[in-house]
């Protein structure tokens, strides 16, 4: 779901010859109308879109379908990744990309991604917990990755290493990577 039919079409392609099943949308309104009627189990957005932005589509898909979803976008200002943290994407994802970083950071969306229970209730404040920690550490992945052409593997090792070295938790490494990040945001 991006607003350039050529990086869609590519990501598209891309996806689906790794064995994912893709619906396309280049608006936000086609979107949210895909994601009623399909119900696919991840999305992925950008944040700038005709129509509806994709910060709209996130919180639609959040809040009425309990969809999961992940930006790839241009944007990497403090305000947009706070918007994108607030929001609760699992993954956030700066462009320009190529596909070889793209199917790594969806997998390990899938991997992170919260169970869809179709309950009302909320769940316990631990499982929020950690679902939230696992998004921060796919958030400092996907900066990695993309910092340094990695693979999702090669980032993890780089992450698990920087914080042995800094004698923190991963996730603790992964929070300071992305105050890093914002920081340097608030700079530019």
């Amino acid at each position: 779901m991006d607003d350039d039919r050529l990086v869609l079409a590519t990501l598209t392609h891309g996806l689906a010859q790794a064995g994912y099943d893709v619906l396309d949308a280049d608006n936000g309104d086609d979107a949210i109308l895909i994601a009623r009627q399909q119900r696919p189990d991840l999305a992925l957005l950008d944040i700038r879109m005709e129509g509806m932005s994709g910060f709209d589509v996130a919180g639609y898909l959040r809040d009425y379908l309990q969809m999961p979803f992940m930006f790839l976008s241009a944007f990497a200002d403090e305000a947009t990744v706070a918007k994108v943290k607030e929001l609760g994407a699992l993954a956030y994802l700066i462009k320009p990309l190529d596909i070889h970083q793209i199917v790594p950071a969806v997998e390990a969306a899938f991997a992170n991604r919260p169970a869809r229970t179709g309950s009302a209730t909320a769940p316990a404040a631990p499982i929020e917990s950690q679902e939230a920690l696992e998004r921060v550490e796919a958030m400092a992945l996907g900066i990695l990755m993309h910092r340094y052409s990695l693979t999702r593997a090669q980032a993890l090792a780089r992450l698990q290493r920087m914080a042995a070295e800094q004698k923190l938790t991963p996730v603790d490494q992964a929070q300071r990577l992305i105050e890093a990040v914002e920081q340097l945001a608030l700079g530019a």
